[in-house]
């Protein structure tokens, strides 16, 4: 999630170029609005961050291929806010929705932590919310105008069945949850005087022994107890994840207890012979191990082989939606490019153009008019 939060820092960021000089010439024009220099060189930074992020080992051939689109794509949000507003798309009910998350995720207790977090990245708080608006009202506006209308029939998901079977087979596994109590550590007690002698030594030091052996059962057994009491209330009918929050003493107890999917081959032979014998939704006796005691659920268990189609319908949906979704957006945003008026100055490629665009004709008014959102871009920070 920090990750997240300094990619979108990063695209609003305030960047001077050329040798600290702020470049504030039109590289192109969207209807009434421009896009900058600095933006376009922002982009092409930020582009530069991503593929080294993605694969390291492949950035340079990545940013070379992805180099050419960096105008398209800025022309391309430029359309689209536009589109969200005559759609009345603001966003903001979801950007409160998103900052939020993203504050929980951090690990912060107030929102007023997460505007510091921004601002000690060297931008403005609002800088950084309205980048993030700006790509919720995007992703809006696409899933209205575009993806809303994408059908997937029946036929085209047997089809893609059919023909990515090989690359869905999978070994047996089970998802598991746990429950672990451990035994409480007794208080060391404090050491005896050595002036007894030797001998009053050595029978101190017995005693001490015998006293924490006796210390120590007497935590486990306690220990058992409780696991026992936990295991109890689950067969009654309590919740597992709301026990697991409550009680657990282990790492994933924040998460229900949640510990992932583990194949055959990967969990101790005791623990897979118990749980890979059990039905998604079965719940385990109490087990001792080294930490303590745990009562494993299996919370999803898959046979090993090709799953039937049912049973992954949803990703085969979610395939197809995502492969009919760029030439159908490409579409979309060529007819929105032909309604609009966009202008590229020489030297610059918009790679997704239409050659049925229209120019707009340059005035002294147009002129004024562009000084003027040069001016406001400046004072906003984003240039």
């Amino acid at each position: 999630m920090k990750r997240m939060l300094l990619i979108l820092l990063g695209m609003a960021s305030v960047s001077a170029f050329a040798a600290g000089q702020v470049i504030e010439e039109i590289v192109a024009r969207v209807n009434s609005q421009i896009i900058t220099r600095s933006e376009f060189l922002r982009s092409k930074d930020q582009l530069k961050d991503d593929v080294k992020q993605q694969d390291p080992a492949n950035a340079d051939k990545l940013f070379e291929d992805r180099e050419k689109d960096i105008l398209r794509d800025l022309i391309d949000q430029q359309l689209l806010l536009e589109k969200g507003k005559d759609l009345d798309i603001n966003g903001d009910t979801d950007l409160i929705k998103r900052l939020d998350q993203m504050r929980k995720d951090m690990k912060l207790e107030t929102m007023e932590e997460l505007e510091k977090a921004a601002t000690a990245q060297g931008i403005s708080y609002e800088d950084f919310k309205q980048n993030m608006r700006n790509q919720i009202i995007t992703q809006k506006v696409i899933g209205e105008e575009v993806g809303s209308h994408l059908s997937i029939p029946k036929e085209e998901e047997q089809k893609f069945y059919d023909e990515h079977k090989n690359e869905m087979e999978r070994p047996e596994s089970v998802r598991l949850s746990e429950i672990l109590v451990a035994p409480q550590k007794p208080t060391p007690a404090k050491p005896a005087d050595g002036n007894a002698g030797d001998s009053g030594a050595v029978d101190n030091s017995k005693s001490q022994d015998a006293a924490k052996q006796a210390a120590d059962a007497a935590a486990l057994a306690a220990a058992e107890a409780k696991a026992n009491d936990i295991l109890k209330q689950i067969r009654a009918g309590a919740n597992f994840d709301d026990l697991a929050k409550k009680y657990s003493e282990g790492s994933s107890a924040a998460q229900g207890g949640d510990l992932g999917v583990f194949k055959r081959g990967t969990l101790a032979k005791e623990l897979e012979d118990k749980t890979f014998a059990m039905k998604a939704g079965e719940i385990t006796d109490v087990v001792r191990t080294k930490p303590g005691y745990i009562i494993l659920k299996v919370s999803d268990h898959q046979m090993a082989g090709i799953p039937p189609l049912k049973e992954i319908e949803p990703k085969i949906q979610d395939a197809l939606y995502y492969e009919k979704l760029q030439p159908a957006l490409r579409a979309y945003l060529t007819k929105l490019r032909e309604e609009a008026y966009i202008d590229v100055k020489e030297g610059y490629v918009d790679s997704g153009a239409s050659p049925n665009e229209t120019k707009p004709i340059e005035t002294a008014t147009a002129k004024a008019a562009d000084a003027k959102k040069l001016k406001k871009k400046k004072k906003l920070g984003v240039l």
